[in-house]
């Protein structure tokens, strides 16, 4: 600790520059993997044919489904919005 009250001021500029480097490296390494983790979801349409088809299997009630179509519609109705689309 007394060493670094004795750190000059270009050793201790050179430490907070590198220190912002590794900052902004590590924010944008981040960013990344978050923009990489939203494009592997799956879309409200994709999750909705997947139910739809687990329903007509049987391994959904018609009343889970119902409840799943329902949550999912405000969902796709954004996505539609998103994409510029109406409907």
């Amino acid at each position: 600790m007394e060493r670094l009250l004795r750190v000059g001021p270009e050793e201790a500029i050179a430490s907070f520059a590198l220190l912002a480097v590794f900052i902004v490296t590590a924010i944008y390494v981040l960013g990344l993997i978050r923009d990489k983790a939203a494009q592997q979801e799956p879309t409200a349409s994709e999750l909705l044919s997947k139910f739809r088809e687990s329903h007509s299997r049987g391994g959904l009630s018609d009343e889970e489904f119902r409840t799943i179509k329902t949550t999912l519609a405000a969902r796709i109705q954004a996505e539609l919005k998103d994409n510029g689309e109406t409907g």
